[in-house]
């Protein structure tokens, strides 16, 4: 799954097609300096290890 974010880090456009979001891109006419492109499905997998018990842990008085 890829994601196209603006400059301003505001999330346009999503689509299981990288091509797909570049064409979007085409289509409003955002020149590749203007947004960025990232890859979804990797990012997800990395946060899956979190153990939020851990986490949470830390936070009881």
């Amino acid at each position: 799954m890829y994601g196209l974010y603006d400059k301003e880090g505001i999330l346009r456009f999503v689509d299981s097609d990288k091509d797909a979001c570049i064409a979007y891109a085409e289509l409003f006419e955002l020149g590749s300096t203007n947004y960025c492109l990232m890859d979804l499905a990797s990012d997800t997998k990395k946060g899956t290890a979190t153990n939020l018990h851990q986490n949470l842990g830390g936070n009881n008085n």
